[in-house]
């Protein structure tokens, strides 16, 4: 218990301990010190009840240091308004706290324990351990086998274009058979893309140059780039797209290939034979085009020379069985009697009208004469006019305009047989002088080359590509297990 009449001091904590020293000054000042393994410093303010003030007043200071080097600091005031100070770490290290203490004991603090050495848990061993297995092993076995076991292949390229010869001279009367026959380089150059990747090209290369025993001689060594040795025509037609590689560019014509094997001689033969059958393909396209062309040309003048033929066999059947030659001049004989009779008929009107101004009978026997004469001549003329409509031509049963027209009708066909057979004509001799030259060639503007060094496989973008395929595959497939397993 602490004396009501007077209190002030300086109380240290449980674990502070150690020995004072006070010294007092003329006012009655007291000074302590204190030193322990953990000394605090506080200060206590205490009146006496009722604010009686205490007959010796002190002040009195104390300063403690401990080793944990915590201070801390009370204050307090007792009955004879005197001060107590101590410094000295406490059990919760720095700090400072002012106030009245409830007690000589303080608050013992929470101490947190050691924390233990970091490890990896189960599920980021999963993680690490299927990494390895999924994205590091498969790279290690892919880059050995790119740099160790796969074996070397050249390459051999060629480049190529469809050009065609522009049509001249007689072919240009006929109104365009250049593009009749077929000299689009365009398309020839598609056909020529087309045919290089077919089964067909395939085979005219593996007859001439084995491709089965070339690149299946190393399938026991590298069976990923080599063909198999038992390989069906299939097989080897999916092969060759592997190894040869096609250029097409529509806008310029112009076609390049590569091809790929595992000796560069090789390599360059295969590639001059695809050029030597591309020309072949080119060749046999403009053969067939041109007889084509022939072959319509000759129809056309077969026919126009079988109408020209029928049409001139009908006019000489229409002069035998009407007996007239040339219906022109028939008509003019016939016509020139009416001229006749048209002119002696003027001049007997003309002779009426002079006797007319010199007579002034009208009984005179001269003036009935020439009216007699003119009346004949009239009837005369439509007489001859009515024997031209509707008499029948001597032989025949048919009238003359009967007749004339048959005539002209057979005329107007002989006149158009002929048109067409001189057109027909030309034509042909067109197509001729069209098929004496080859109007399409293929233009190699690259020779195939000789490769001193390879070039495949490309072994880094292939390591590349499969360690990113197994990355992306890695993290997919691990994103979802742990998601399900969250989620379950």
């Amino acid at each position: 218990m602490s004396d009501p009449t007077l209190q002030a001091g300086a109380s240290a904590t449980p674990q502070a301990a150690g020995g004072t020293q006070g010294a007092v000054g003329p006012n009655g000042a007291a000074a302590k010190q204190g030193a322990g393994p953990g000394n605090t410093q506080g200060n206590g303010a205490g009146r006496v009840p009722g604010g009686a003030q205490a007959p010796r007043p002190a002040t009195g200071p104390a300063v403690g240091r401990g080793p944990n080097n915590g201070p801390g600091q009370g204050a307090g005031n007792g009955p004879g308004n005197g001060h107590n100070r101590g410094a000295g770490p406490g059990p919760n290290g720095p700090g400072k706290k002012a106030g009245t203490l409830p007690g000589p004991h303080a608050v013992k603090p929470k101490v947190l324990p050691v924390a233990s050495p970091a490890t990896l848990k189960p599920r980021h061993r999963g993680l690490l351990i299927s990494f390895i297995a999924c994205v590091l092993a498969p790279m290690i076995v892919i880059a050995a086998y790119l740099w160790l076991v796969a074996d070397d292949r050249y390459a051999s390229t060629a480049g190529f274009t469809v050009r065609s010869e522009e049509s001249t001279g007689a072919s240009e009367l006929l109104g365009g058979l250049a593009t009749f026959t077929g000299t689009s380089s365009s398309s020839d150059g598609d056909v020529l893309y087309e045919f290089i990747r077919s089964q067909q090209m395939v085979q005219a290369i593996d007859q001439e140059l084995d491709l089965r025993g070339h690149y299946s001689q190393n399938y026991w060594s590298d069976p990923v780039f080599a063909l198999a040795p038992d390989a069906t025509i299939e097989d080897l037609t999916a092969y060759w797209d592997r190894i040869v590689q096609v250029s097409y560019d529509q806008s310029t014509g112009l076609s390049e290939i590569e091809v790929t094997a595992f000796d560069p001689d090789y390599a360059q033969a295969v590639t001059r034979a695809v050029v030597m059958e591309s020309q072949r393909l080119i060749n046999m396209l403009s053969e067939a085009a041109r007889n084509d062309a022939l072959r319509y040309a000759r129809e056309d003048l077969d026919l126009a020379q079988d109408r020209l033929r029928d049409t001139r066999a009908s006019l000489t059947e229409f002069r035998t069985r009407t007996q007239i030659v040339d219906v022109d001049s028939d008509i003019a004989s016939r016509t020139g009697v009416l001229t006749n009779l048209q002119q002696s008929l003027a001049q007997e009107l003309v002779a009426q009208d002079e006797l007319s101004g010199t007579t002034s009978r009208p009984d005179d026997p001269r003036l009935a004469q020439t009216q007699r004469r003119i009346q004949v001549i009239r009837d005369r003329i439509s007489e001859e006019r009515r024997n031209l409509a509707t008499s029948k031509v001597e032989g025949t049963d048919e009238d003359y305009p009967s007749l004339l027209s048959q005539y002209e009708g057979l005329e107007v066909e002989r006149q158009f047989a002929e048109s067409a057979y001189t057109a027909a004509l030309t034509a042909f001799d067109a197509a001729k002088a069209e098929a004496s030259r080859q109007s399409r060639y293929l233009a190699t503007y690259v020779a195939p080359t000789l490769a001193q060094a390879s070039e495949y496989p490309q072994r880094g973008q292939i390591l590349g590509l499969a360690v990113l395929f197994l990355l992306l595959a890695w993290g997919i497939a691990a994103l979802v297990y742990y998601s399900i397993r969250d989620r379950g």
